[in-house]
This record gives C-alpha cells, sequence and structure tokens, in this order.
C-alpha cells in the first residue's frame, strides 16, 4: 500500500531532475545536485541509432553539466509534458513524455523523447534506480555527443 505522500515526493523528485536541465535566466548547473538524484548503482541508458549507451550517475551528470555550464547551450529547459506513475509499496515507475529546448550554438534546438525511471524508496526518500531514454527521431535536432564534439542524440 502507498503512503498518500508517496505520489507528491515522486512528483518532486521528477520536477529536481528536470529541473537540473535548466540554464534560463542564469540557473547554474550542480552536478551534485543532479546525481543525489540517484542510487550509487543507479543504470542510466541512452537508446539511440539501434545501440544502447550505459552510464553511471556521474558519467551522466558530467558531460551535461559541463555543456550547460559552457556557454554553448544557452537559454535550455527540459520539462515533462505527461507521466504515468505506478507505485507497489517501496517501489515505483515512472513514464515521461518529455520536451526540451534552447540555443546551441547560437542555433535553435528542440525535441521530445521518453524516459522511464524506476524508482525506489529508501530510507523514507525517493531514488532513481534506474532511468532509460530515447529522443524521437522525427522532432528531435541533432546536438553534440555529451562526451565528443560528434553530433547525435542526448
Amino acid at each position: 500500500m502507498q503512503a498518500p505522500s508517496d505520489q507528491p515526493a515522486i512528483d518532486a523528485l521528477m520536477q529536481r531532475f528536470f529541473d537540473a536541465f535548466d540554464n534560463r535566466e542564469g540557473v547554474a548547473a550542480d552536478e551534485a545536485g543532479l546525481v543525489e538524484l540517484f542510487t550509487e548503482k543507479a543504470v542510466i541508458a541512452r537508446h539511440v541509432d539501434g545501440k544502447c549507451d550505459l552510464y553511471s550517475p556521474r558519467e551522466f551528470a558530467q558531460p551535461r553539466i559541463a555543456l550547460l555550464s559552457s556557454g554553448e547551450l544557452t537559454h535550455f529547459h527540459e520539462w515533462e509534458e505527461s507521466s504515468t506513475t505506478k507505485i507497489v509499496g517501496d517501489i515505483a515507475t515512472r513514464a515521461s513524455r518529455y520536451a526540451k529546448s534552447g540555443q546551441l550554438r547560437r542555433r535553435d534546438y528542440r525535441g521530445r523523447g521518453t524516459k522511464f525511471f524506476q524508482l525506489a524508496k529508501i530510507l523514507g526518500a525517493w531514488r532513481i534506480v534506474s532511468l532509460v531514454w530515447t529522443d524521437d527521431t522525427d522532432s528531435c535536432t541533432r546536438d553534440i555527443d555529451m562526451t565528443t564534439d560528434a553530433e547525435t542524440h542526448s
């Protein structure tokens, strides 16, 4: 049985996740704040072009925070457009449709995609155990690879 506060707590966790990718109005990117949303051994997977790239929370956060802080990606934010959450006791899943918008190297950049989160309530707090995502190829303009200057989805 879920506690009455579980859905709002999960909603708040997801809001913090998406807020981590907002550098509008001079908001500073916070790597530690992003990493702390995950369990220590969380797995993050990006599916693109028929392959799956795997990251630890720190491997996921570092290049994204660097890009948000570098001045190459400005006026950027991601937000949840819709979501479905299923909670069973102290575990949950969240399916999110999201959008993103900003300027990459002074050119408009926008996209949409799907993220699936697996969550666990640990010591009374909800944390991300795993995340897998893919960008919609028909609505996503390509952006820089988070580890090189090659073009790929993020």
